[in-house]
């Protein structure tokens, strides 16, 4: 077992911690506990689809200002079959 434990110390690709991956996942934790004072389970539903776009431009590298901009400035002339254009890995 010890063998295995030192690995991180052999090979210098392997960190003892996990604080990259803590890090990263921080934000969603504090969200899910911030989303109980939303004011309602509807608008808790609105803010979880944003934090969900938003989450998604992070990861496509779109500007979520941009994005959002976007999206407002075409939605009523999009078709809604045609709606899946304006997402955010759509845009990238």
């Amino acid at each position: 077992m010890f063998d295995r434990m030192i690995n991180y110390a052999q090979d210098g690709l392997l960190l003892p911690d996990n604080n990259l991956i803590e890090n990263q996942t921080r934000p969603i934790a504090i969200g899910r506990k911030n989303y109980m004072f939303v004011g309602s389970e509807s608008d808790g539903q609105w803010a979880e689809m944003f934090y969900s776009f938003f989450a998604t431009c992070k990861l496509n590298g779109v500007n979520p200002t941009q994005w959002l901009t976007h999206v407002l400035e075409n939605i009523r002339s999009t078709p809604k079959d045609k709606l899946e254009r304006l997402l955010p890995q759509k845009n990238s």
